[in-house]
C-alpha cells in the first residue's frame, strides 16, 4: 500500500520556523521527484517546492525562494521542508506528493 504522512505543521509566530516531514511507505522515493504543495482557504492548490531524484536539482516558488529548504533522506524515506521565517501568508495545509500519491496534509498556521 502505498502511503504518505506528512508531520511537523502547527501554530508558529510570524518570523518563526517549522520543519515538515513527509514520510512514504509502500515504494521507495529513490526514482521519484519530491514536491511539496499547499492549499489557503478559499484557494488553489499551489506548487511550493520541488526536488528531482536524479540529481537533488530544486526548484521554488517565488514566494518562498530564501525561506524554505526542500530536501530528502532516501535512506529513511522521507522528504523534508524546512521553513524559515515564516509568514501569515505561509498559513495552508501543506501536502507532499510522490508517484501521484498525496498525503492527507499538515496544517500549518503562522500568526501573532
Amino acid at each position: 500500500q502505498v502511503l504518505l504522512v506528512e508531520s511537523g505543521g502547527g501554530l508558529v509566530t510570524p518570523g518563526g520556523s517549522l520543519r515538515l516531514s513527509c514520510a512514504a511507505s509502500g515504494f521507495t522515493v529513490d526514482y521519484y521527484n519530491i514536491g511539496w504543495f499547499r492549499q489557503a482557504p478559499g484557494k488553489e492548490r499551489e506548487g511550493v517546492s520541488c526536488i528531482s531524484s536524479s540529481d537533488g536539482r530544486t526548484n521554488y516558488a517565488d514566494s518562498v525562494k530564501g525561506r524554505f529548504t526542500i530536501s530528502r533522506d532516501n535512506a529513511k524515506n522521507t522528504a523534508y521542508l524546512q521553513m524559515n521565517s515564516l509568514k501569515p501568508e505561509d498559513t495552508a495545509v501543506y501536502y507532499c506528493s510522490v508517484n501521484s500519491a498525496w498525503g492527507q496534509g499538515t496544517q500549518v498556521t503562522v500568526s501573532s
